[in-house]
């Protein structure tokens, strides 16, 4: 495997651990009953769209068939991933929850 051929395989696996994130992200919106759409928009207003979001929310599942994401968890992912904005915006949801 050359540069070009390890460096083109990174970036996939970074962008499907991206894709893993945002629906970790998305079901626990769901798992809460939340918005993921509404509180994405709060966290990066001049995002009009996201599709990486739209095709997460394709694959969520009901909440009452989910599986738990604890609050720490995810903001533990989205940590990961440098998505600060979105991480302060789940936190104040967090709060105004308890």
């Amino acid at each position: 495997m050359d540069k070009k051929q390890l460096e083109e395989k990174i970036i996939q696996n970074y962008q499907g651990e991206e894709k893993m994130m945002i629906l970790v992200f998305a079901q626990w919106c769901v798992n809460h009953d939340l918005n993921p759409e509404e509180l994405y928009l709060r966290a990066y207003p001049n995002q009009t769209s996201n599709i990486a979001l739209k095709e997460a929310m394709e694959l969520v599942v009901p909440k009452d068939e989910a599986g738990a994401i604890g609050d720490e968890t995810l903001l533990g992912v989205l940590s990961l991933f440098g998505n600060d904005d979105l991480a302060f915006v789940v936190t104040e949801a967090i709060a105004k929850m308890k």
